[in-house]
């Protein structure tokens, strides 16, 4: 199969690189937590030790990380990792390994803890699966290329702006449904804090770049004045200099001797010591 996806200007094909590095390692560890709980299953529930439950949530407090990568059924673990492979790598190649984990550990942990507030006191209730970190993908992707085109069940053509509005709102739809196994509100909170950090974060940063370059450049002109400064005087101790060589040391004012005397004094306390 071949999956097209136009640019903007609808002159790109978007062909998903084989495995990123992060990809790699989080399929690698999701389809490996699944064989091992398929296999485990008459002995140990994984799900109940790793997926994220308000009852167990302490001590156990690695669920909140570890839920992500526990799956429920073949489906489940499928899609989700193939939606990781098929929108994830793109933006893994433009933003780099270390600020994609940055972001699909947020969205996921940060959804998951909005799902565990709701349900406080559901002493039964389990959330597993990395849904809450895809949907925060999708989001980004969206937001990066919105005029793209994908096929939805690769025969329907929708730009991503309004395939992830879709998304949205079937999951905020959905969240008001206290009776469904999928938790949509994990889908919708990873969504959110999603655009929240790519919308603020990034604004965030600009700011934090024109202080520090409002800053540099406040010290680089108070370095230039001290600079010039100390040239006007040097000009000046050199004439005082000239004029002590001409008629002597006891022919300058008062005033002369004490513009020496200081420079003398700056002059010893910036020059190092051996």
């Amino acid at each position: 199969m071949r999956y097209q996806f136009q640019s903007e200007q609808g002159n790109m094909s978007f062909k998903p690189k084989i495995f990123t590095e992060a990809i790699k390692i989080l399929i690698g560890i999701n389809a490996g937590l699944f064989l091992l709980k398929f296999i485990s299953q008459s002995q140990i529930d994984l799900a109940r030790i790793l997926g994220l439950s308000p009852s167990s949530v302490w001590p156990m407090i690695w669920q909140p990380v570890t839920y992500m990568f526990i799956h429920g059924d073949v489906f489940h673990v499928l899609i989700n990792m193939f939606v990781l492979w098929m929108f994830g790598s793109e933006m893994e190649s433009i933003w780099g390994r270390k600020q994609f984990l940055r972001y699909y550990f947020l969205t996921g942990v940060g959804s998951g803890l909005v799902w565990l507030l709701f349900n406080i006191g559901q002493s039964y209730s389990v959330l597993i699966g990395a849904s809450g970190a895809i949907y925060g993908i999708l989001l980004a992707y969206g937001m990066m290329f919105p005029n793209r085109t994908v096929y939805l069940y690769f025969m329907i053509p929708i730009k991503v702006k309004w395939f992830v509005i879709f998304l949205g709102a079937v999951a905020f739809l959905s969240s008001f449904n206290n009776h469904s196994n999928i938790s949509h509100i994990t889908h919708l909170s990873g969504m959110v804090i999603g655009f929240a950090y790519l919308r603020y974060y990034w604004h965030w940063k600009d700011i934090r770049f024109s202080v520090y370059k409002q800053l540099k450049e406040f010290k680089i002109s108070i370095k230039d004045r001290k600079n010039q400064n100390t040239l006007k005087m040097q000009q000046q101790i050199d004439h005082l200099l000239d004029k002590i060589n001409k008629t002597g040391y006891d022919n300058l004012t008062d005033e002369e001797k004490d513009l020496l005397y200081k420079a003398s004094k700056d002059f010893s306390k910036g020059r190092k010591k051996d």
